[in-house]
């Protein structure tokens, strides 16, 4: 695999025996033990991931704010320093550049934690259109990251810092320490679990994702690759960047309406939104199959034996035992409960369409 990005634990990962995939220009790990032992380690213990693929840009000066608002869609003036948000930059013509997470961290600083493969593109998109008092930096270079999910995470992690874990609520942050070394500790998630994500700087991620290894052990810890962090994600229902979103869909047609704040002001790709959620054309829907088949991202739906939309995301759930995913359909369709076909291999699949998220954890 010479010539993809490595983060500093690749060969932290090769020790472990992970079994190493591409994923958008980077080598990482697919797996270590096995998918459905991962998946089950982080719903009912605790898991382990290398995000430091991740992208991280910096939005600092008098008008960061301004800037900030402008190229995202939720509302960040609505943050107050260690608040974050789940938003996205969008085209002028309303579709999806990348989604993202914002966190303020002061009044004339925002960190931008965005997706790996569209970091370089984000980074450019911000800074073309900036017009004020306001640096935009990239910054992926000065983290790696580590996320530390299921419910035995807040014990985990515990262990290793002095921060007082309980007061970091969801979608809060705080500058901290693990292991004694400062860092930026976030409790957001892309598992459908509790947990936290650690930002710290690449030469200590070593030693710190041992740390959390030996801490966890009591809880039974498992170190999780990307094909956990999906069948994850996908039961908890969230989107993934180049299958659920991208530049042709929007907001309102991704079920992602709501973190677009229409009353804010001016923003990229506002007036176009103001137009598309008039006429809402297709909407994203969850399905189980009910026939004897794996629907994968791409696979065509059918609906009454016509084509109808398309798979955005699929595969088996472990903690459901059924084969799920996600697709679109024409808005007037898009309703659970509605039988529906899906084309594997060439054959007709019987499904049925079903809300998502289809797992909620008990808080």
């Amino acid at each position: 695999m010479s010539g993809l990005k490595k983060t500093p634990l690749n060969e932290v990962h090769r020790r472990l025996g992970a079994r190493m995939v591409d994923f958008g220009g980077w080598e990482m790990p697919v797996q270590y033990s096995s998918i459905l032992e991962e998946h089950r380690a982080v719903r009912t213990a605790v898991g382990l991931f290398d995000v430091s693929h991740m992208g991280e840009i910096e939005i600092r000066g008098p008008e960061a704010l301004e800037l900030t608002n402008y190229v995202t869609v939720n509302d960040a003036a609505k943050l107050t320093p260690g608040r974050a948000q789940y938003s996205a930059l969008l085209y002028e013509h309303g579709g999806f550049v990348d989604d993202i997470l914002v966190h303020k961290v002061a009044d004339d600083h925002f960190f931008l934690c965005v997706n790996a493969s569209n970091q370089e593109k984000d980074y450019e998109h911000i800074r073309a259109v900036n017009r004020w008092d306001a640096e935009v930096v990239f910054a992926s270079e000065r983290y790696a990251q580590l996320a530390i999910q299921g419910p035995k995470a807040p014990a985990t992690l515990q262990k290793l810092t002095r921060t007082r874990l309980e007061e970091i609520r969801y979608y809060r942050f705080t500058d901290g320490e693990v292991l004694g070394v400062r860092g930026r500790i976030a409790r957001t998630g892309y598992t459908g679990e509790d947990g936290f994500e650690i930002y710290i700087g690449p030469a200590e991620a070593e030693r710190i994702w041992n740390a959390v290894l030996e801490a966890g052990e009591e809880f039974g810890i498992r170190p999780c690759g990307l094909g956990a962090r999906n069948t994850l994600r996908m039961e908890a229902g969230m989107a993934l960047y180049g299958h659920e979103i991208d530049a042709s869909i929007n907001p309102f047609e991704a079920g992602l309406g709501w973190i677009v704040k229409m009353d804010k002001g001016e923003f990229l790709g506002r007036a176009a939104l103001e137009k598309a959620r008039e006429r809402v054309r297709r909407n994203l829907i969850g399905f189980e199959v009910t026939g004897r088949g794996i629907a994968r991202d791409g696979y065509e739906v059918l609906i009454g034996g016509d084509l109808a939309g398309w798979v955005t995301s699929g595969g088996p759930s472990p903690t459901l035992g059924k084969n799920i995913g996600m697709c679109y359909l024409p808005a007037d369709q898009a309703e659970p409960g509605r039988k529906i076909e899906i084309l594997i291999r060439g054959r007709t699949v019987e499904a049925v369409t079903a809300p998502i998220p289809f797992y909620k954890r008990k808080r």
